[in-house]
């Protein structure tokens, strides 16, 4: 174990509502710079240190062998990404679904013949809503990256302020919304500044995830790929990644005192540290082949944390039930 400084209670709740402000106000002036270093310096120990994290709570489902059917997913999405064919995106997409199902079952039932018998009609259904185009680019695009660090982030935060409720929680809370609404009211021309071409080189599929978002929020009409590096609405979209991607990371390293990722033996902390060091020289020698060697590492604590994403959903239903009662 190592020794970290633990913040609690409030006063973690309102250093959480600073780095949210910190990173708005980072991201406003130096929205792809931030991303691209949150990315490739803050990710690869949130992956590493939450996966380690997961796996001594079990990865919070009821089986210990559920876990690598998800692992198994992840390898099969891995594999379509290295070896993509016309079909790549729509059956990413539905592994995503299959995924994020099955760690439903994982974490209602233990029982394997009911899995089975949830599991078949479930799985159609989400076969035919993944023949829609906009579902799959819902679920391909957006699962994996925005939905994972800001919507599950906010719901773990609500989930933890409703088990232990604080003023300077909910605080916290308005707080993410207030920043986020701010990122897309505020104009962003007159921050526009030229992109250098390590950027737009380094930001990779991340590109068409900030493209795809233009069109959704319908802040402009999206003309050509380098539309994102030269345009307001592009500008307002990366500063909104930037902002998400730097929390999502932050907040967990804040979270030592309830998470406790921290609290692990010497040895795991040490190989840890060390695959860490590692991962940022590959970003550091070449960013796209950084994204590509810590691609299963990425998509892996993604696939791991969806128990955990169906816990925090449930816990917020069963305490709203219970209070509502």
């Amino acid at each position: 174990m190592i020794r970290i400084i633990s913040i609690k209670g409030d006063s973690l709740h309102h250093l959480n509502s600073i780095l949210m402000l910190i990173s708005m106000a980072i991201a406003f002036y130096l929205p792809f710079e931030l991303f691209l270093f949150s990315y490739a310096f803050l990710g690869p120990l949130h992956y590493l240190t939450e996966i380690n994290w997961l796996r001594e709570r079990k990865f919070f489902t009821l089986n210990k062998n559920d876990v690598w059917i998800l692992t198994g997913l992840c390898i099969i999405a891995t594999f379509m990404n290295f070896f993509p064919t016309k079909n790549s995106f729509s059956n990413m997409s539905y592994i995503l679904l299959i995924a994020l199902y099955l760690s439903v079952l994982f974490v209602i039932t233990k029982n394997n013949i009911y899995r089975l018998l949830l599991a078949v009609p479930g799985l159609i259904v989400f076969h035919r809503l993944n023949e829609m185009q906009s579902f799959q680019l819902f679920v391909g695009l957006y699962l994996p990256t925005i939905i994972h660090v800001l919507i599950f982030t906010w719901l773990f935060m609500i989930y933890g302020i409703l088990k232990e409720p604080s003023k300077a929680g909910w605080i916290s809370v308005a707080t993410l919304m207030g920043c986020v609404t701010l990122i897309f009211a505020l104009p962003a021309h007159q921050l526009k500044y030229p992109v250098s071409d390590y950027v737009k080189n380094a930001m990779g599929p991340f590109a068409l995830v900030n493209a795809s978002m233009v069109n959704l929020f319908g802040l402009d009409e999206l003309k050509h790929m380098n539309f994102i590096y030269e345009n307001s609405a592009g500008f307002i979209v990366m500063r909104f990644m930037a902002f998400a991607y730097t929390y999502h990371y932050l907040n967990w390293f804040s979270k030592t005192s309830v998470i406790k990722w921290h609290q692990t033996e010497r040895k795991n902390m040490i190989i840890i540290l060390i695959l860490w060091v590692i991962s940022v020289a590959f970003y550091a020698y070449d960013y796209k082949l950084g994204m590509e060697v810590l691609f299963f590492l990425s998509f892996l604590h993604v696939f791991l944390e969806f128990p955990l994403n169906v816990v925090s959903i449930r816990g917020i239903g069963e305490i709203l039930l219970k209070r509502l009662a």
